[in-house]
């Protein structure tokens, strides 16, 4: 089996951007829309250099150097698996406890974006207000002792910039958040607010943060996906990507200091990116969660499994049907119903083989995101709310800590300690669940659907999941 190689002279490319967070989404996304500006001989001065703030960047910083930075992305369509080397990062710069190296990279005139893939909970947000929350003990001690997060170094290099006369970079957040640019605009003004309120306000009105939406299924990276890599004669490789064909970016296109013509290559640049962004984390977000915990609870490993299952895939129809996309404005030049029936494609194409754990992980920072909203349209419009007041309760038996046969759960959340003790505590009073604020805010106090939640909890410990899920479906 062939691998495409970058048909570009790597020794040429110079750095424009400088990505922190070099997970398999980002290798299998705006690498990827890079590498193919690249091979078509524009924007060669667009180059990556990664960074990192946390220990694992330094384990993958390692990884990647002994590879010349290169990344293996394989995409897993069901007619064919096809593998490419991506060569759109040049360097992997030093992770440090006082990010010395990224704020000075950061501060060079030649880089005009900085990106960010630092997961949907490393913008310190507090779930109940969904803003930015400065009394996080990691901002605090930022705050106190700067530069240990991405925020302060970015704020420290902004800084730099500014003393020497250089124009500010465009900060882009690439992470799955609902107005993701003006998060990030929060938590770097919110932070420097603590310690300069006047650079605060100098971010605010100088730096731009532009909103984007993006997609593509990366699975986590394990030994079949080392496999996949050793069959196209990588086997050297320790952190290959695996992806589904499917990807998409919607853009903001406010990028003063400038930017790779990105369009050239797929992404939309269009002002309605709120309209697709709420499309794709109600439908395919809001769907991930519809089917994790189901799968989860009766023992199911993979997410097409899931989807093959008749009971799974009829709440998840249900659910979005009546409860999800009722509420979802219009967005441009798309068909939701379309959209809906291309998620279902992707979910159940099982060569991702795409784990129920992963898409069960993070409960506490993803249903406040992806669930809430839909609910309190719902709620607002006078709908039904009975398949996503399902949905809740199974993530509450999910945090139970055992499947339905009786097999352990392992962690599976930030907050996995506390969220067992309240779904231990929620089996006699359901809303002790509902109590959580971070998640529901006032959602508890809504009769109909405290009411839904519970009785589909006491249905899931009475009978379990599968009788409960036919017991919905009617």
């Amino acid at each position: 089996m062939t691998v495409q190689l970058p048909a570009y002279d790597r020794r040429k490319l110079t750095p424009g951007i400088v990505h922190i967070g070099l997970g398999n989404f980002h290798r299998a996304h705006m690498a990827v829309y890079l590498d193919d500006l690249f091979n078509m001989g524009l924007n060669h001065d667009w180059a990556i250099l990664g960074a990192g703030v946390r220990e694992g960047d330094a384990r993958m910083r390692e990884a990647l150097k002994a590879q010349d930075c290169l990344s293996t992305v394989i995409e897993l369509d069901p007619k064919g698996k096809s593998a490419r080397r991506v060569g759109a990062m040049i360097d992997f710069l030093p992770v440090e406890p006082d990010n010395a190296a990224l704020i000075a990279a950061m501060s060079r005139p030649e880089i005009r974006i900085v990106s960010l893939t630092v997961t949907e909970g490393g913008y310190f947000i507090n779930p109940a207000t969904g803003a930015f929350d400065p009394t996080n003990p990691e901002i605090v001690a930022d705050a106190a002792d700067p530069h240990r997060t991405a925020f302060g170094a970015i704020i420290a290099a902004l800084k730099a910039r500014k003393a020497a006369g250089v124009m500010p970079f465009t900060v882009m957040s690439c992470d799955n958040l609902p107005g993701n640019g003006h998060v990030t605009r929060d938590a770097v003004t919110g932070l420097a607010r603590l310690s300069d309120p006047a650079f605060a306000d100098w971010i605010a009105s100088n730096v731009a943060f532009p909103n984007g939406m993006v997609d593509r299924i990366t699975p986590a990276t394990g030994p079949r996906e080392r496999a996949m890599a050793a069959a196209f004669g990588l086997a050297d490789d320790p952190v290959p990507v695996t992806c589904e064909p499917f990807r998409q970016w919607v853009l903001e296109d406010n990028f003063p200091a400038g930017r790779p013509a990105w369009e050239k290559v797929g992404v939309t640049l269009t002002p309605h990116v709120h309209n697709f962004e709420l499309m794709k984390i109600r439908i395919l977000n809001g769907g991930h969660a519809t089917i994790a915990y189901p799968g989860g609870l009766m023992d199911i490993e993979y997410v097409h499994e899931a989807m093959a299952n008749p009971l799974i895939r009829g709440l998840l129809d249900k659910v979005e049907v009546n409860e999800i996309i009722p509420y979802i404005p219009p967005v441009p030049d798309t068909n939701l119903g379309d959209y809906y029936r291309l998620i279902v494609e992707r979910f159940s194409n099982p060569e991702v083989a795409d784990t129920e754990r992963r898409i069960c992980l993070d409960g506490s920072n993803r249903q406040p995101k992806f669930i809430v909203p839909s609910i309190r349209d719902a709620l607002a419009a006078g709908g039904s709310v009975e398949g996503l007041a399902l949905v809740s309760a199974m993530w509450c038996r999910y945090c139970h800590g055992e499947t339905d046969s009786g097999t352990p759960i392992p962690p599976n959340d930030p907050d996995w300690d506390a969220l067992v003790a309240r779904s231990r505590a929620a089996k006699s009073r359901p809303a002790a669940w509902l109590e959580m604020t971070s998640v529901y805010g006032d959602l508890g106090q809504d009769a109909r659907f405290a009411t839904a939640f519970a009785r589909h909890l006491n249905r899931l410990w009475a009978v379990g999941t599968r009788q409960t899920l036919g017991e919905y479906l009617g």
